[in-house]
């Protein structure tokens, strides 16, 4: 038993597969080549399990992948799937002759009913190795089991239905709960709910089905051999009152619906299809003695589960009289009825046969066919052999069987993988449609094929079908690659000229306005699209051109807009003279460019709103751009059109801080001609300082004097520092401001007495007021009463300045006594440097023998050396040294200079007479050595360089040469 279930391909000689429902090789079309080089699996593919019996198999059920099967009539043989190799036998512990009537295996594959012949049921759980009677359930043939599969667990059933031979349906609950020999029965209740009746009185109950539905609704269906009945209701909720006793009881006065047959087989059998486990069941088929009733299943219906029923009528030599059908298994688009040696598989599309399988003699007959609905895997059996299907793409074929049914959705639902069988249904349903003359319908399946463009086009323009046509060249269009710009350019203009068309036919037909109302709104979407706008952007010279040669402005606005191309709809409104619908369209898109473009026409006719846009653009807008257009408002020179330039102005030097000469100016001017109180301010704002002003001082000064601003003048000339021309006009205008102006040179007495000069001659000989005189003469202490009398005429007498002469003389005094004592001071300071110079002559420095010099530290007497007060002493060489890194550039070439000079001196000879000769030559030819040592003396010898001025400038220094850095540093390592 180890390699149980170990699985072989059986040889299928005799089985045959007739009616497919798609050719083994795709059908081409155009734009496709689907060429199948290797042969197409089969749909059903029969396996048998290498498993040999020790004793004939007599019932077998399989669930969630756990099988179950009778061997004799006493063994149970379980096998998990999953673990193939670990098969579980057990004994049922029947002394009598009892036979296994039937066996029913939950959804879960948890719970195991085991019905007998002698009207005794077993039960056995998955994970329980002991079967167990059910004593309540003694005296019942059971023919069916009606599982709860909302609420099944391993552990518990829930709620069953259980269908018996006397056609009573019953009640049940199973738990998997092993107690002692006192602990609970398996079986928790059993208690008779229903009894199915036929004509001639009770009939067995073949199949029971229960599922839940929506909003708490149940549906039971139970079959007898002739009848198909539905019980539906709503199952009260709660622990106690979930089961099936209330739906029933709605139907104990009247009996439930139900279809009847007149035909029977004596038994009947009813398969559901499920998609997934624990999932809605899709659709049912009923094996009865007319054929097969098969049909959808809706949970929504409140009247009936059933929708969509159709009899399919047996296979020729199938039936009740030849060869009756023994199971039934649904699958998703299939029903197989197993028969006593075959297997037939009918389309439930077509009712065709599809599968003729027969089965070898030496297996024996057929008995049984279940189906595991956790794997979609169906499993047959005789006594002696069981045998597996395996369903593989059953849905591959079905396009065309609802293709050739004209149910194109779902045709192109079960191809959209294919994009061949995809292409071949749009096709048919685009003739179809066509055919109908559902053009538009047409139109968009046609936009989905490969078929050749222009031929659609012509049948479309050919059924003058105009509507349709942009409806397929719109949709081609948006299928479109980014490369295929021509083609797209094309359709573009070729749909906007059948709208503009189409518009220009119904404009002005009263009785098409709706029509024309619909087409308009169809192109506005058209060329709003946003799948379409790339296409449009490209196109859009093109497009405007057939607007304009249509006469369209309205669209032409309405494109425009669309494109983004805002100078052409300001231009438009315009050229109407819709100044306000202009600006709104500059103010809503923000654009610059367009307001430099359009401001001189807008500003015109709406002054106070185009600046109003301009302070809400801000610093968007570039303002020396727009004073072309202030200066040609602004030129008539009315009051309204320059206060607006001046708004404008204010607003950009005071909100935006805007410092370009030129806007500053241009508000100078407008200043000057329209609100003159403003000027003065605006430049007694800017500063008095030449390099902080931003306008330009002559060009304000220009102005100023050519609308005869005086005071405006006054402060130009103050901020270009002409104090002279700012007294001179500051008197002519007040002697107050003339003052102001001639305290402003601070640093330059000279000018300021000047200045106060000019104020006092015209105080004295243009006002003739002797008294303010007096008080210029008091306001500037530059001035003395010496200066301002010659001012005065002869006349005046002097008690007019007793005062001021008076006052003048005690300055004279207090100047003399000063002087006096600076003198005093001077001379006693010569004395004292008299006195240092006669200290200095006799100061004298000792230098020992062993003395070295400061720098390196050699025995100073051996060189040339220098001795400083402070008592530091160098070579002289060493000294040059130090010194040359401190001293400046120029002083440096000095020092070469004087080096290079005392080196081409002669040496000084010994004698009068030739001593006389050298100096003679030197004063003839240049500075004598001696002239030159001190000179050079004066550049080396000046300070000591470690006590001078010279170390201090050197303290930022680092102490070591950064060139010689690394050197210095590595050998330190």
């Amino acid at each position: 038993m180890a390699s149980i279930l170990d699985e072989y391909e059986d040889s299928l000689s005799r089985s045959t597969v007739l009616q497919p429902g798609c050719p083994s090789v795709g059908i081409p079309h155009s734009g496709y080549v689907n060429a199948q080089l290797e042969k197409e699996a089969p749909i059903f593919t029969k396996q048998r399990i290498d498993f040999t019996p020790s004793e004939r198999i007599t019932s077998l059920v399989v669930s969630c992948n756990q099988l179950c099967m009778s061997l004799g009539k006493d063994t149970l043989l379980r096998i998990d799937l999953g673990k193939a190799n670990e098969p579980n036998h057990m004994e049922l512990g029947r002394k009598d002759d009892a036979k296994v009537h039937k066996m029913f295996l939950d959804p879960t594959g948890s719970h195991l009913l085991i019905a007998l012949s002698s009207t005794e049921v077993l039960y056995v759980n998955r994970n329980g190795q002991k079967v167990r009677p059910l004593a309540r359930w003694k005296g019942q043939l059971v023919e069916s089991v009606g599982w709860n599969k909302a609420l099944g667990t391993e552990s518990s059933t829930g709620p069953i239905l259980v269908g018996t031979a006397q056609g009573q349906i019953f009640e049940a609950e199973l738990s998997a709960s092993e107690g002692g020999l006192f602990g609970p029965a398996p079986d928790l209740y059993f208690r008779p709910l229903y009894v199915l009746n036929e004509e001639g009185g009770p009939a067995p109950v073949c199949s029971l089905e229960a599922e839940r539905g929506p909003e708490g609704r149940g549906f039971v269906i139970a079959t007898t051999r002739q009848r198909l009945f539905q019980f539906i209701g709503r199952v009260a909720e709660g622990a106690e009152a979930q089961g099936f006793s209330g739906l029933f009881a709605a139907y104990a006065d009247h009996p439930p619906p139900f279809r009847e047959f007149p035909s029977s087989l004596g038994y009947s059998e009813l398969a559901f299809y499920t998609p997934k486990l624990r999932s809605a069941p899709r659709a049912f088929a009923w094996m009865m003695g007319d054929g097969v009733l098969y049909g959808s299943l809706d949970c929504g219906r409140p009247d009936s589960l059933l929708s969509e029923e159709r009899v399919w009528e047996y296979p020729e030599g199938v039936g009740p009289g030849a060869s009756p059908p023994l199971a039934i298994v649904l699958t998703q688009f299939h029903f197989l009825l197993l028969l006593a040696d075959r297997v037939e598989a009918v389309c439930t599309l077509t009712g065709q046969v599809v599968l003729r399988d027969h089965f070898l003699e030496k297996f024996g007959p057929l008995k049984h066919m279940v189906k595991d609905s956790s794997t979609g895997h169906l499993w047959a059996h005789t006594e002696r052999a069981v045998f597996r299907y395996h369903v593989q793409r059953e849905a591959r074929d079905v396009w065309r069987t609802y293709l050739d049914m004209n149910r194109f959705d779902l045709a192109k639902e079960y191809c959209r993988e294919r994009p061949d069988c995809l292409d071949t249904v749009l096709a048919r349903e685009a003739d179809f449609c066509f055919r109908q003359r559902r053009y538009l319908e047409s139109a968009r399946c046609y936009a989905l094929t490969q078929s050749y463009f222009e031929e659609i086009a012509l049948k479309f323009l050919e059924a003058r079908q105009e509507e349709a046509l942009a409806e397929f060249l719109q949709r081609k269009l948006a299928s479109l690659k980014p490369a295929e710009r021509t083609q797209a350019t094309l359709l573009t203009a070729w749909l906007t000229e059948l709208y503009l068309s189409r518009l220009g036919a119904l404009q002005g037909d009263p009785d098409a306005l709706n029509l024309y109302r619909e087409t308009r709104e169809r192109f506005r979407s058209f060329l709003s699209s946003p799948r379409h706008k790339e296409w449009l952007f490209a196109s859009r010279a093109s497009i405007h051109e057939l607007l304009a040669s249509h006469g369209d402005t309205e669209h032409m606005v309405y494109f425009a807009v669309i494109m983004q191309d805002y100078e052409r709809v300001v231009a438009y409104h315009c050229q109407h003279e819709a100044y306000e619908e202009a600006l709104a369209v500059l103010a809503r898109h923000r654009d610059p460019q367009l307001f430099y473009k359009f401001s001189p026409i807008l500003i015109r006719h709406i002054p106070r709103q185009l600046v109003d846009a301009w302070i809400e653009m801000g610093s968007r807008l570039d303002a020396r751009q727009l004073i072309p257009a202030l200066v040609n408002y602004s030129q008539g020179g009315e009051a309204q059109q320059v206060s607006q330039a001046i708004r404008y102005m204010e607003f950009c030097v005071n909100v935006l801080g805007e410092t370009e000469q030129a806007i500053h100016n241009y508000l100078l001017s407008l200043y000057a001609r329209g609100q003159p109180a403003s000027l003065l301010a605006y430049l007694e704002q800017a500063g008095a300082s030449p390099h902080r002003v931003h306008y330009d001082l002559k060009y304000a000064l220009r102005l100023c004097a050519e609308h005869g601003h005086h005071r405006a003048c006054v402060h130009v000339y103050k901020v270009l520092e002409l104090y002279e021309e700012a007294v001179d006009l500051a008197l002519q205008v007040d002697v107050d401001l003339a003052k102001q102006c001639a305290d402003l040179p601070e640093e330059d007495e000279e000018l300021r007495k000047k200045l106060w000069l000019k104020i006092a001659r015209h105080v004295v000989q243009e006002e003739e007021d002797v008294q303010t005189a007096m008080a210029c003469l008091a306001s500037c202490p530059l001035l003395k009463i010496e200066d301002v009398l010659p001012f005065f005429p002869d006349f005046v007498t002097i008690d007019h300045f007793k005062e001021a002469i008076c006052s003048s003389l005690k300055a004279y005094n207090h100047h003399i006594q000063e002087l006096q004592r600076e003198m005093e001071e001077a001379t006693a300071s010569a004395q004292r440097i008299r006195r240092d110079l006669q200290e200095l002559r006799g100061r004298y420095g000792t230098v020992e023998p062993q003395d070295k010099c400061a720098t390196c530290d050699f025995p100073l007497l051996n060189r040339p050396f220098y001795l400083f007060l402070c008592g530091h002493m160098f070579h002289a060489d060493c000294l040059l040294q130090a010194v040359r890194p401190g001293l400046p550039a120029y002083k440096q070439a000095r020092l070469e200079e004087l080096q290079r000079k005392l080196g081409a001196a002669p040496p000084p000879a010994k004698g009068s007479a030739r001593a006389k000769e050298a100096e003679g030559g030197a004063a003839a030819g240049g500075p004598s050595r001696e002239q030159l040592k001190a000179d050079l003396d004066e550049l080396v010898a000046a300070e000591c360089v470690y006590c001078g001025e010279l170390m201090i400038r050197s303290i930022d220094r680092p102490f070591i040469d950064p060139q010689r850095y690394e050197e210095e540093h590595l050998s330190w390592l």
